[in-house]
């Protein structure tokens, strides 16, 4: 099959928490280079994708309209390894802001969540919580075309492996008929709609709530995507009435105990964590779609404290030396405690003008010169 291809405009793509996504963005007015490996490899993968039932119109609409993404590849490959504590963490993942939206997108949508609950026996709260870390509740679903980023990564990628699986995957759903090449779309890595599953999850999990014939997890109304979500927690083990768990000494529950961040809160948790767990495979996403979830169902923050950082500082301080250096005038973004480039270019500048050491890092001395 011969695969002629045309050029067309990338979106914004944005990653949310989820450890499939990942960070970062593409370019939206990026140019389309012509990328002859690339091409030679769509079309040995056709060969290799009719065994599996993969038929010649849907692979000759899907892969005629692909195009290699060279920023997706440099995402691949410069994901930054770097150790994030629990304490920053949750002050992203369950700021006041997602827990605000939350609680409304819950009340927008309760009579459907409610329903979902019903049939799946999953808390309508802890998918209103996964919606909101995988997507800020509809808000960041992601604009690249699955089918482009999945064969570039197929192709180019550090997994080529799995990415030709998310690949087989996505033109499996085109076949189907759940969604046109058009509204393919989502992160940088594949991982689609309200709730970011990727095309082989989408497969095994994904559920046609509304009744409509299509399973969509893409367009503005979530319901398919939440009751996905609920399909899949079900199957991965969610006792209805169980607690996810919580923190230590404020909830009667059996369970183990963790402490994922040393010195600070212990968790109690059971068996529904394990389950929350199968979606993303971190203790630190499984509280945090917990806690998410009981503070939108009207719990308050967390009691215990978290002990200093690295630096000696507590997160009230990093945002007190935050605070001060916007007011000299430096860009630190919001003031959230959180010491990103932003922050530590803010205190490089600060450090370069007034004589000190250019390290970028945050101190007690440095919160005590800026007063």
């Amino acid at each position: 099959m011969n695969i002629t291809r045309r050029a067309f405009g990338l979106g914004l793509t944005v990653a949310g928490l989820s450890a499939c996504s990942g960070g970062g963005a593409v370019n939206r007015a990026a140019d389309y280079t012509r990328n002859r490996g690339y091409e030679a490899w769509l079309e040995a993968f056709a060969a290799r994708a009719r065994p599996e039932g993969i038929d010649d119109r849907t692979l000759h609409s899907a892969l005629s309209q692909a195009t290699y993404l060279p920023d997706v590849v440099a995402l691949d490959r410069n994901q930054a390894e770097f150790t994030r504590t629990l304490e920053d963490y949750l002050a992203t993942a369950v700021s006041d802001e997602r827990v605000e939206k939350g609680r409304a997108a819950h009340a927008r949508h309760r009579r459907t969540l409610d329903a979902i609950e019903r049939r799946f026996g999953v808390s309508a709260h802890i998918v209103t919580a996964v919606w909101g870390l995988e997507s800020f509740y509809g808000a960041r679903r992601g604009d690249i075309p699955v089918i482009s980023s999945t064969s570039t990564l197929a192709y180019d990628g550090r997994r080529g492996a799995f990415f030709e699986r998310q690949l087989i995957a996505a033109l499996r759903i085109l076949q189907a008929g759940d969604t046109n090449a058009a509204g393919l779309r989502g992160s940088w890595a594949g991982a689609m709609g309200h709730t970011q599953f990727m095309p082989t999850s989408y497969l095994a999990y994904a559920v046609d709530f509304t009744g409509d014939g299509r399973r969509d997890i893409w367009g503005d109304d979530p319901t398919d995507a939440l009751a996905s979500t609920a399909a899949y927690l079900a199957r991965s083990g969610w006792r209805t009435g169980l607690p996810w768990g919580g923190e230590e000494g404020t909830i009667a529950v059996q369970g183990r105990r963790i402490e994922p961040q040393p010195g600070g809160p212990g968790f109690v948790v059971t068996a529904n964590f394990d389950a929350i767990k199968r979606y993303n495979n971190s203790d630190f996403y499984a509280i945090a779609v917990g806690h998410l979830a009981d503070r939108i169902a009207g719990a308050g923050p967390l009691r215990g404290s978290f002990p200093p950082d690295e630096f000696g500082l507590t997160r009230a301080e990093r945002i007190a030396l935050q605070r001060r250096l916007a007011q000299l005038g430096h860009d630190v973004g919001k003031p959230d405690g959180l010491i990103g480039d932003r922050t530590r270019a803010a205190i490089s500048a600060w450090q370069r003008k007034n004589g000190w050491p250019v390290t970028g890092q945050p101190s007690k001395a440095l919160l005590r010169a800026l007063g």
